[in-house]
């Protein structure tokens, strides 16, 4: 983002004492002058409410930017949906899991995005303690995973029963944070990480019961002396190859294919862009 505006903005003298304020924005001094850049609300947005408020509706984030308590002006700044993005959405419900946006981004912006792709629930305009909070009363009700990629995101990977950073596009932060780290920038690899720790737990539960199944019908035949000590051992380590055998499967993942989703709503945003 910050490339994108310095592009823009063509050659700029750098500031000193730079700091970032959590959920705010940055501080800065140039040239013996104060600086502040950051969201409506930390900075009175004053004659450029309306703009603002414009840029909001458009689905945009409005940056203002201010020196020595003077507003110089307003920027906006969109969060481009990943043409995958709705089919990701639509895969997660097919599965029976309920999506939420929680985000810092004003209401506005996130309802557009949201309702884009499908997201049935959106907490706007938070701080990394709010997610966290919101994380924890969800928790209270279902089993949840939060997928997330910066350092605001960090103390909801932290707090959710599953975090998951999007590596790729990731803070360190996050990905140490998180339980599961997803290293690509596609978000279908999300639903391939759940599928795929599906199909491995099924498998799992299918090797016990194998065993369980397998000891509990060999142990009677030898006390029985139906078969023998040499016959018992040698069925017993022909199903350990069987389990092995399948186990061997979960390992086997099925590469992503090309997106075949160029109609839904969020890749109709990308081409229009």
């Amino acid at each position: 983002m910050a490339a994108a505006i310095l592009a823009a903005a063509g050659s700029v003298d750098p500031a000193d004492d730079v700091e970032a304020v959590t959920s705010a924005g940055l501080t800065g001094r140039r040239g013996g002058h104060t600086l502040r850049l950051g969201r409506p609300g930390w900075i009175d947005p004053g004659s450029l409410a309306p703009d603002v408020a414009r840029m909001q509706q458009g689905g945009a984030t409005a940056v203002l930017v201010e020196e020595d308590g003077q507003l110089l002006g307003a920027i906006a700044v969109r969060d481009e949906l990943r043409p995958e993005a709705a089919h990701v959405i639509a895969a997660l419900h097919r599965s029976g899991y309920r999506v939420a946006m929680l985000t810092g981004d004003n209401a506005a912006t996130a309802t557009t995005l949201a309702r884009q792709v499908g997201i049935d629930t959106v907490h706007a305009d938070l701080r990394p303690e709010d997610k966290a909070r919101i994380i924890t009363e969800l928790r209270q009700q279902h089993p949840t995973a939060m997928v997330g990629d910066g350092v605001n995101d960090a103390p909801a990977l932290a707090t959710a029963d599953l975090g998951i950073a999007m590596g790729a596009m990731g803070t360190d932060v996050a990905i140490e944070t998180a339980d599961v780290a997803l290293m690509g920038e596609d978000l279908r690899h999300l639903t391939q990480a759940l599928a795929h720790a599906r199909r491995a737990r099924t498998i799992m539960l299918q090797n016990v019961g194998l065993s369980l199944a397998l000891i509990a019908v060999l142990i009677p035949l030898a006390l029985l002396g139906i078969l023998g000590l040499a016959a018992v051992v040698a069925v017993h380590e022909l199903a350990e190859i069987v389990v092995i055998a399948n186990g061997v499967r979960a390992g086997r993942t099925q590469p992503l294919t090309a997106p075949e989703h160029a109609n839904t709503p969020a890749a109709q945003l990308a081409q229009q862009e």
